[in-house]
């Protein structure tokens, strides 16, 4: 699939389709797939309880903290067998949607 900024040409398949693209739709950030050694808040919160500490190995779905957002608790757990690289969090603080928590080696 490619897109002519000029002519406003979409071509697929060798196919030429005229198109009427808004600039906000191309001015769209891209998709980057997220980084799986890196664990961020899904929504914002308060964390209640840390379970594990820098450098220890951890086990794909075992429990790394705890994030109470909304007045419900939400366990985090590791989406892969790995090592703790660092934390950016302590217990009692406030984290915003989509911040850095914990890494993975």
């Amino acid at each position: 699939m490619e897109y002519n900024k000029e002519s406003g040409k979409l071509v697929i398949n060798d196919t030429q389709y005229e198109t009427k693209l808004t600039t906000k739709f191309l001015k769209r950030k891209a998709y980057i797939p997220p980084d799986k050694k890196k664990l961020t808040a899904f929504i914002p919160g308060v964390i209640l309880e840390i379970k594990v500490k820098r450098g220890q190995s951890v086990s794909k779905g075992e429990h790394l903290l705890l994030l109470e957002a909304m007045k419900m608790k939400n366990s985090l757990t590791a989406p892969m067998d790995g090592r703790v690289k660092d934390l950016y969090v302590k217990e009692g603080e406030m984290v915003a949607k989509n911040q850095l928590i914990l890494e993975f080696e």
